[in-house]
């Protein structure tokens, strides 16, 4: 058995419905809903003792990409994320798990919103097998140093593509 990722919300390959689009209210011009969408993860690895959850652009034109989801600390007995758990007003998010920093500045999912007449983005949903019950971050730790943790303490991960265009 492999460490798999699924969702209701989408499929691998194929484009992110609106729901999960970046609002309006973020001011880069589009006008979604910004929902982060469901996942699902199953055969986890023996040894794991929590699981991070992060959505990237490597699209993004600005030269390292873009993150605009970032979920730690969420506890081994945890297996799916529901619809729109992203929402830091939404109590939707696991007990303990926490959201840190993404590119737009803040704690909590930022839905996709590239450039008019670009090609389509990759969003990759990728839900981590964590060695460690707690991440030594905190709401602010930029993405990067996220990352950083996350590439000494990942046992396997599992991805799913989503694409947008506009």
């Amino acid at each position: 058995m492999s460490f798999k990722l699924t969702s209701q919300s989408f499929r691998d390959g194929d484009y992110l419905p609106e729901a999960h689009i970046l609002s309006k209210d973020f001011g880069f011009g589009c006008a979604g809903g910004n929902r982060s969408p469901h996942l699902a993860w199953s055969d986890a690895p023996s040894g794991t003792k929590s699981f991070a959850v992060t959505c990237y652009d490597p699209d993004a034109p600005t030269g390292s990409g873009f993150w605009h989801w970032l979920v730690v600390n969420i506890p081994a007995s945890v297996t799916e994320l529901a619809l729109d758990a992203g929402n830091p007003r939404s109590p939707k998010l696991p007990d303990g798990a926490m959201q840190t920093r993404t590119d737009f500045g803040a704690a909590g999912y930022g839905g996709p919103c590239p450039p008019p007449n670009d090609h389509p983005h990759r969003y990759i949903f990728t839900v981590f097998a964590v060695s460690q019950e707690k991440l030594p971050v905190t709401p602010d730790t930029s993405a990067a140093v996220v990352g950083f943790n996350l590439n000494f303490n990942t046992l396997a991960k599992a991805t799913l593509m989503g694409l947008f265009k506009r």
